[in-house]
């Protein structure tokens, strides 16, 4: 097959497919327009996030066969017409899943022990024991809403505590060693912590607002390290205030670009001032002292680069053959 791969990454995807025979083209610099216009010439693409593959585009691939995304969700796929179209779609959140269950224990221990304000303070010269008293994981209840891939991972990785780790999902039965699933009434009953690991849909879109966390009956910690328009900046600035949320570790944020790339317009490498025109909500949560920000780095990391391509690799030659043989 000839495959277009639309974004960078690790070397052993292109390397893998071309020792089964296909033909890889690299695509790294070009525009949507571009790659439409020559989109009838491919039997696959591989994408990350950069651009959205819509029914134009795929109107515009009468042979594409695959759309592969190098990732873990598929929110900028049109799934449902590229099914219609018998296109296959493949992803790849067993590539990163080890990546986001770390990061999320990292920021979870980090807030519980205000390990980056203490770190902060004494470069500058303050010597604060008091003020950066901790908070102990042991004997908390930590809510996982969503048990897929990355719920799971997290959920391993809180066994070395004596946690009681509970999680909510749509899907019945999936519960484990390492968690037990409950109605969303007890969620919201013995949540002490609460982490996201939804992919972004209709439902999850802006989930975490006021009237959800209002449900809960005593304050929470709260974790997101999947979609950042699945929580609204707004109100959990509120809940913040009010303290029915103690502390967020916030990987992902509602305003960021799609792509995941850059947080506003095309400023990849541009840092935000005081002076520039941001929402009030997001400024607020910036100088929080109980929050901690991460650019969407959690399923980034070096061992989780390669083995996403691995993944994606696998799965395609695992689902149309090795040419040479």
């Amino acid at each position: 097959m000839i495959i277009l791969h639309a974004d960078t990454n690790h070397p052993i995807l292109m390397q893998k497919l071309a020792e089964a025979g296909h033909h890889n083209v690299e695509g790294f610099e070009q525009s949507r327009e571009e790659t439409l216009q020559n989109q009838h010439l491919y039997d696959g693409i591989v994408i990350r996030s950069r651009y959205k593959i819509d029914k134009e585009f795929i109107d515009a691939a009468p042979n594409l066969k695959f759309i592969a995304r190098v990732g873990a969700g598929l929110e900028s796929i049109d799934v449902e017409y590229a099914q219609e179209r018998g296109i296959k779609l493949f992803s790849a959140p067993e590539g990163n899943a080890n990546a986001v269950g770390e990061h999320a224990l990292g920021m979870l221990l980090s807030l519980f022990n205000r390990l980056n304000k203490a770190d902060r303070e004494v470069r500058e010269g303050l010597w604060h024991r008091e003020e950066n008293r901790g908070v102990e994981l042991d004997g908390k209840t930590v809510g996982l809403i969503g048990y897929g891939n990355m719920g799971k991972s997290f959920a391993k990785k809180l066994r070395g505590f004596d946690v009681d780790v509970i999680f909510y999902d749509l899907k019945d039965g999936i519960a484990d060693e390492n968690a037990r699933q409950v109605s969303y009434d007890e969620f919201f009953e013995k949540a002490d912590v609460v982490s996201l690991h939804t992919p972004l849909t209709e439902k999850t879109n802006q989930m975490i607002n006021k009237e959800f966390i209002a449900n809960f009956k005593k304050p929470i910690w709260f974790i997101n390290t999947a979609r950042g328009k699945s929580a609204v900046t707004e109100d959990l600035v509120g809940a913040l205030k009010e303290g029915k949320i103690l502390g967020a570790g916030l990987d992902v944020l509602e305003y960021e670009k799609s792509s995941f790339e850059s947080l506003f317009g095309n400023k990849k490498n541009v840092s935000i001032s005081a002076a520039d025109p941001i929402p009030e909500a997001l400024r607020e949560l910036m100088f929080m002292p109980h929050t901690l920000l991460s650019p969407h780095v959690a399923g980034w990391t070096r061992e989780s680069h390669e083995k996403l391509a691995t993944v994606i690799a696998d799965k395609i030659i695992g689902s149309f053959g090795d040419e040479k043989k």
